[in-house]
């Protein structure tokens, strides 16, 4: 009798603790499926973190520079021999046969104008007369500068001339001046003088610079 009643305790008691085993671990069971029950998401690398917030940064307005608009209007009209007085000054002197001198374009009108690269000079029988033998032949040394002329101001070319007697085949004519051509006009200019021209165009006289502020 005392060993079934013992053994009876030991089940009973071993029941027992099953019962509460299998109780506690429903518990348990209900928690993990309270856990897992959504899916959980893997945590984000540093480096996915910072190109995702990288990503979502505004780019700044200052980092490229706004374009630059380029300047607008169409600046003084070329200077035209109406508007212009001529004149010369051979105060620079000369050299080895040749007379240096300063030719000069006055803005003689009302509003300003533009004086860019060479003159066209020849020697000339007179104000209506044809040119007597070559032009002045250009000296690509000067540089070619706008030159703009408000009212009253000039520009200066400087302008050589070679002594025709340095010249034993020259056909000797006399000039009563110089014919003057503004760049890029038709129209011209008289600055009257008395110089000695050679005919023959194949004697060069005379080298003109482009014109440079006065």
């Amino acid at each position: 009798m005392g060993s079934r009643r013992t053994k009876n305790v030991l089940v009973l008691t071993t029941a027992a603790a099953a019962a509460t085993l299998l109780l506690g671990g429903c518990g348990s069971g209900a928690g993990q499926g309270e856990a897992t029950g959504q899916p959980v998401a893997p945590a984000a690398s540093p480096s996915a973190s910072s190109s995702a917030s990288g990503a979502a940064e505004p780019t700044s307005a200052s980092s490229s520079p706004a374009p630059i608009e380029p300047a607008t209007g169409s600046g003084p009209a070329l200077c035209k021999a109406a508007g212009l007085t001529a004149s010369t000054d051979a105060t620079g002197g000369g050299a080895a046969g040749s007379v240096y001198m300063e030719l000069i374009l006055t803005n003689s009108g009302t509003e300003p104008c533009l004086l860019r690269g060479f003159p066209g000079v020849s020697l000339t029988a007179d104000a209506n007369g044809e040119p007597i033998g070559a032009p002045a032949v250009r000296d690509a040394s000067s540089p070619v500068t706008d030159v703009v002329l408000a009212p009253g101001q000039a520009g200066t070319a400087t302008l050589r001339y070679t002594q025709a007697g340095n010249y034993p085949d020259c056909s000797l004519t006399e000039a009563a001046g110089f014919r003057i051509y503004p760049p890029q006009d038709t129209a011209s200019l008289f600055v009257a003088g008395p110089w000695d021209a050679c005919s023959n165009a194949d004697i060069k006289l005379l080298t003109i610079g482009a014109f440079q502020a006065k």
